[in-house]
């Protein structure tokens, strides 16, 4: 595989959604919490690359820049679907206690309405990750907006219950849960309603290693450490307003950590593609500030898990119908069409128009991740699946 690849070309491109203004991971400087303990001194981190070892590595890292990422498509029982995002960042910047930003966001496709929330933390008590007799991570469980932390942001009720993500090889939890109060929406919603996730997820094919090993060189911008489970069985509940759902469906997991500067200015089109035949594709296309492309990604795993690793010329990617935002004047693109990266066209249209996230009190941007629905047909043959699209720097 080339270098400069997907998050991790698209964390190259921008250091966790916020680094192509220059910015750090978080929009509004960490405050020192008298209360909050600082992090221990870190060790030095030996010369990269060093194997990925997982579980171990799916657990934190000290280094500048790490998240972990899901995006997911769920049914209740009666065909009511949803799509949803849960992450959560780390940063380590000098002295400041490590710093955590959080993102909740759903997808009510049957209702055609977008809820969303986000939360930052401040200090080392978010990390509940279990160790080994040698001090190495088995795993990770990270909770943001647990009751009375003294590193919450001030926005957060005390009360609240945490956001917590936490897993080891690919046996992985999410329970979450947005009060209205901290809701923000979209998608034509009247007011703000709370909605909850409570989800236990199980990987169904082995980690993709980026780049064949996992390491993704950026050259002058340093390199980042990238792996992906692309598709995890879900099952649990999903809560809207007063109302519980048992759901069920497939998730992508995206892990990234490194130490990296951001290259380019222009954003990102990042796509996250589950096929009903068993595959998964991703592909990824950063621009300049001239909105010309710098880089472009793609991999391809089959349904038995065996990867294929796409260039800049396996395939090609065009915007379609866009959705313009009253709340921003961001215009994104709504359909897209990706052409020769399987052996049909791919034509991807949104669930819900409104999937726009205006996180600048967390991470410093405004961004649109939403759900759509894919298809591809060619003579007698004919594909569909869902997808997950993550796209930035659209308008002002």
């Amino acid at each position: 595989m080339t270098t400069l690849r997907r998050r991790a070309t698209l964390l190259a491109a921008t250091v966790v959604l916020a680094g192509c203004t220059g910015q750090p991971i978080l929009a509004n400087p960490p405050q020192a919490f008298p209360t909050v303990p600082p992090a221990p001194p870190a060790p030095a981190p030996p010369a990269d690359p060093i194997p990925v070892v997982l579980p171990r590595d799916d657990g934190p890292h000290d280094r500048l820049t790490e998240w972990w990422y899901y995006t997911g498509h769920l049914a209740t029982a009666g065909g009511r679907r949803f799509g949803f995002e849960a992450v959560i960042f780390r940063a380590e910047r000098g002295d400041v206690p490590i710093t955590w930003a959080s993102h909740l966001a759903l997808s009510d496709e049957s209702g055609k309405r977008f809820l969303y929330g986000q939360r930052s933390e401040v200090g080392p008590q978010v990390d509940r990750s279990p160790r080994g007799p040698d001090g190495a991570t088995t795993g990770f469980d990270l909770a943001v907006g647990g009751p009375a932390s003294p590193g919450l942001d001030g926005r957060i009720d005390p009360t609240a219950t945490p956001w917590r993500l936490a897993g080891a090889n690919g046996s992985d939890r999410i329970e979450a849960a947005l009060s209205a109060t901290e809701a923000s929406v979209g998608g034509g919603v009247a007011g703000p309603l709370s909605f909850g996730l409570d989800l236990a997820l199980e990987t169904t094919k082995p980690p993709a290693l980026h780049d064949g090993d996992g390491w993704i060189e950026f050259g002058r911008a340093g390199g980042s450490y990238y792996y992906s489970r692309t598709r995890l069985a879900v099952e649990g509940e999903l809560t809207l307003g007063q109302e519980v759902f048992p759901v069920t469906g497939i998730a992508w997991f995206d892990h990234q950590w490194g130490d990296f500067i951001s290259v380019g200015g222009g954003g990102w089109d990042w796509f996250a593609i589950n096929l009903d035949d068993g595959r998964d594709l991703t592909i990824s296309v950063v621009r300049e500030v001239s909105g010309d492309p710098v880089l472009q990604y793609g991999t391809l795993i089959a349904a038995d898990g065996s990867v294929r690793h796409l260039g800049a010329s396996d395939f090609s990617v065009e915007p379609g119908a866009s959705w313009l935002s009253l709340r921003t004047q961001r215009r994104y693109p709504i359909e897209w069409t990706i052409e020769r990266a399987i052996e049909v066209p791919l034509s991807l249209r949104a669930t819900v128009d409104d999937q726009e996230l205006d996180t600048r009190a967390t991470t410093g941007v405004v961004y649109y991740e939403g759900s759509h629905d894919v298809r591809g047909d060619q003579g007698s043959a004919l594909v569909t699946g869902q997808a997950y699209v993550e796209i930035t720097r659209y308008g002002p």
